[in-house]
């Protein structure tokens, strides 16, 4: 830890300056930005505003190790977010960053405090320690203070800028003029070679434009940035750190005299200020995707002056508007921290990515125009179509037709006529299987949201189909001939097959309903490929080869090389959400299912089995159960099916109570985006979408004691909870808009037509063998 500093004592004006952020009764108050910030949640703590371009977060010294043979190796995958709480030294206040992923990038255009000289070559010449009680971040708003230089850091931030305020103390006497470096080599998942080129040009004494582009998870990524200081520069140095060819030479470029450019793969610059040994200094960054005038244009539309403390006001606003969507009460505040902490989380992907005139740079690198829409990126599609885009068709429909416009957009610009996989930022990134941008789709026209950009009903289907169509991907043009990926295909044959047969019945969902009735019967018998890789001998889904026979020696526990991805045959086998009632019948009707799913949750996994997963940990399992990745989510709500809601109500608190909690390491998993938490917000409401692209929600256990769900158009769901408690997990009935609902689902179309939606509950079983749910 970094050792104590002589000017200490200050620290209570340090409280005083974060004291703006204390307003009670704000959902605000309520969330945690360290929940997910220790081991694998990889969340950030930074300051954004909901679905913000901009992202300004910390950036902590990632840890070291050894290997055998005595040479250094970086971790990774720890940083995806470029956060770690455990950590004790900042490296820089970078301004993208992405939340809860399981994999990274970005970690663009870094910004760091200092005093005096600072070596360009050398980072931990600015690198900072800091303590955690020094260090504050609410939505909207981070702070720290650096033990060296003596300064307070905060941040704030709108869509499209980030904006700084350092506080240097006196502890800096005699250490020079206060200075910023900016880093433009530096990376999440750095390694030699990202940066493919970077510029910078000091236009005046306060204001530096640039770019850098890099080729890192996004093969082909331009980040333009404008950087305005609010004293003006009086020194500044620029140094390029690569040797890169000029003009048939190598020549190093490393300018002590105030060079205005500089450009090369790896350039730093530090600036310079006349400040007192007590003072201020403030900075914003403007960043766009089409070019400098852009950053420009962005910074001087959303933040045109110094008003540090309106932009904080604005964007904690702009977090209690969309926090307000669910206003919601518990049995105690953790719960409601938990809660709010999700609600935030959910809110920090997909982003704006366009600039304020609406030009984006798209997937073909070409400069376009959203018309009619907003332009959005991240889409980390695998994880968030479960139930992050279906919570957006309740919440944000408008706001999720952008982003299906956005993912039509980007499919009218694919080379390979395809949707987004998993797309950030004018780039496919490819990663993982199956083609979820479909049921996102799906979801959004079975619940009537409307479609941004101008775009029908007809052009998604269109899309979708084109998509399912091409014949190189995952192995779709042998799925079709022979009813299955082929294990020759891929590693995730098993997994692949399951995957698409559920997209391709969204596929016939959407054709059925536009009266396309030649494409809902292609895509129909598709959907059913399912059937075709379940095996009754041992009642599991199996892996094939070309010539149909079953994969020999196959383990159902084992995660790596069974056919299946993130997952074993006892997780995947049970991933059949447009079907249900065909699984059940396929595993021997709902008693001898329901007794699978008990031994699923009870059932002990060998270490084994996950020492090789980076996503699976202990504390994301339950048995066998991993909910810590997403194939299972749907899981707990099957019970429904085999006549045991009791047993998704047991399962579903059991999961809420034991999987999701307070502080730094409050989730079991990556947040993926916000798919962890999209599950909890549901789950905790009483429903879920087990199937999107229909419908229906399965109902649940609730966890709020009462809730309003603001719809939009005035409209407005009520959620109460009659006799809620620790002991009362189970659902005696459920009463919508005065009528008892039969079964153990309810329509989309009916909870947002808004009403009231009634759960009585109690700590005995009313009836254990009530009836099974039509899908």
């Amino acid at each position: 830890m970094p050792g104590l500093m002589p000017w200490k004592p200050l620290f209570p004006l340090f409280l005083v300056l974060f004291s703006v952020v204390a307003q009670a009764g704000d959902p605000s108050d309520l969330v945690d930005p360290f929940v997910g910030t220790l081991n694998m949640g990889h969340t950030y703590p930074g300051a954004t505003v909901p679905f913000g371009g901009v992202q300004l977060s910390p950036d902590t010294r990632r840890l070291a190790m050894f290997d055998d043979q005595g040479q250094y190796v970086r971790e990774v995958y720890r940083y995806c977010a470029g956060y770690q709480y455990e950590d004790s030294t900042i490296t820089g206040f970078s301004h993208t960053h992405f939340s809860g992923t399981g994999h990274s990038d970005l970690g663009d255009i870094s910004l760091m405090p200092v005093r005096g000289a600072v070596n360009l070559d050398d980072p931990a010449t600015w690198q900072a320690g800091f303590y955690h009680e020094n260090e504050e971040a609410y939505p909207g708003y981070y702070a720290a203070r650096l033990e060296e230089p003596a300064c307070d850091v905060e941040l704030t931030a709108t869509t499209r800028t980030g904006l700084h305020r350092y506080t240097y103390f006196s502890g800096n006497q005699g250490r020079g003029r206060a200075g910023v470096v900016l880093d433009l080599t530096a990376n999440i998942y750095d390694y030699e070679g990202k940066n493919v080129w970077t510029f910078l040009r000091v236009e005046n004494d306060t204001l530096v434009t640039g770019y850098r582009t890099t080729s890192g998870w996004a093969r082909t990524r331009t980040v333009y940035f404008a950087l305005a200081f609010d004293r003006p520069v009086v020194d500044y140095r620029i140094k390029r750190l690569d040797k890169t060819p000029y003009n048939g030479f190598y020549r190093r470029f490393d300018q002590e005299n105030n060079f205005p450019e500089g450009a090369g793969r790896q350039v730093r610059a530090a600036f310079f200020f006349d400040l007192p040994e007590e003072g201020k200094l403030q900075a914003k960054v403007g960043l766009s995707g089409v070019s400098c005038a852009g950053a420009l244009a962005n910074l001087e539309a959303e933040a045109p002056g110094w008003d540090f403390d309106g932009a904080h006001r604005a964007a904690r606003q702009a977090w209690n508007t969309e926090l307000d969507k669910i206003q919601a009460k518990f049995m105690n505040n953790d719960q409601a921290s938990v809660f709010y902490t999700a609600l935030y989380h959910s809110m920090l992907s997909p982003v704006v990515y366009q600039d304020v005139d609406g030009s984006y740079r798209g997937l073909d690198q070409n400069i376009h125009q959203a018309e009619g829409f907003t332009n959005y990126t991240i889409f980390s599609l695998w994880d968030t179509y479960r139930a992050l885009h279906p919570l957006f068709n309740l919440i944000q429909p408008e706001r999720n037709g952008d982003m299906v416009a956005s993912m039509l957009a980007h499919q009218r610009q694919s080379v390979h006529g395809m949707l987004p996989i998993w797309s950030h930022h004018a780039n496919e990134n490819w990663c993982m299987i199956g083609y979820h941008g479909v049921p996102v789709i799906a979801d959004a026209l079975a619940k009537g949201v409307p479609l941004g950009g101008g775009f029908t009903a007809g052009d998604a289907l269109q899309a979708c189909v084109e998509t399912a169509r091409v014949p190189y991907f995952d192995g779709v043009g042998e799925m079709v001939k022979l009813g299955y990926v082929p294990d020759e295909v891929s590693g995730s044959s098993a997994s692949i097959t399951l995957e698409l047969a559920y997209d391709d019945w969204c596929i016939t969902e959407m054709a059925r309903s536009l009266g396309r009735d030649g494409v809902a019967a292609e895509f129909e018998a598709r959907s059913r490929n399912f059937e075709n890789i379940f095996d009754p001998r041992i009642g599991f889904m199996r892996p094939r080869d070309r010539d149909g026979a079953w994969r020999p020696d196959f383990d159902v526990m084992a995660t790596h090389g069974q056919g299946f991805i993130e997952g074993n045959a006892w997780n995947y086998s049970l991933y059949v959400p447009q079907d249900v009632p065909r699984l059940v019948e396929l595993m021997g009707g709902g008693e001898k299912f329901s007794a699978h799913l008990d031994s699923l949750f009870t059932m002990q996994i060998d270490d084994e089995h996950i020492a090789h997963t980076e996503d699976i940990t202990r504390d994301g399992i339950i048995g066998n159960y991993v909910h810590g990745n997403e194939p299972g989510h749907h899981i707990p709500y099957l019970y429904n099916w085999a006549g045991r809601p009791d047993r998704t109500q047991e399962r579903v608190r059991e999961i809420m109570g034991s999987m999701y909690g307070t502080g730094p390491a409050g989730l079991c998993g990556n947040d993926d985006a916000g798919q962890m938490s999209a599950w909890y917000i549901f789950s905790a409401l009483g429903f879920y979408p087990v199937c999107p692209g229909s419908a229906w929600y399965a109902l649940g256990s609730p966890l709020v004691s009462e809730a309003r769900v603001d719809l939009g158009q005035g409209k407005a769901l009520e959620v109460v909870v009659h006799d809620q408690g620790p002991q009362n997990i189970y659902v005696k009935r459920v009463v919508l808009n005065g009528k008892e609902v039969k079964g153990v689902v309810v329509n989309h179309a009916d909870l947002a037509a808004g009403g009231k939606l009634e759960f009585f509950m109690g700590c005995a079983l009313k009836n254990v063998s009530g009836p099974g749910a039509e899908g």
